[in-house]
């Protein structure tokens, strides 16, 4: 039961880290001050606990990093774009 209460909050607390710098940037489109191997490295730990909490029946590890890796993606889309593609 302890382990089950740790596990959702450590997911809360993951989810409402990752959530004010997703949002500010889908907001602004401002990437200037983020690192690209960042958050590309933060998509792929989150993909992988994904496929980790899937294989061991846990919900707040699959559930919270599903959250997260869709917000990293689209934080490292956002950067590609200003990046590589918005300065053609």
């Amino acid at each position: 039961m302890l382990v089950t209460i740790i596990g959702y909050a450590a997911a809360i607390c993951m989810v409402f880290g990752y959530l004010p710098q997703a949002i500010y940037t889908i907001r602004t489109r401002d990437t200037e001050g983020i690192a690209l191997p960042t958050f590309l490295l933060m998509f792929l730990g989150s993909v992988f606990f994904v496929v980790q909490g899937f294989m061991l029946g846990n919900a707040p590890l699959y559930i919270t990093n599903l959250i997260t890796a869709t917000c990293s993606a689209i934080v490292f889309g956002i950067k590609m774009y200003n990046d590589y593609f918005k300065k053609r």
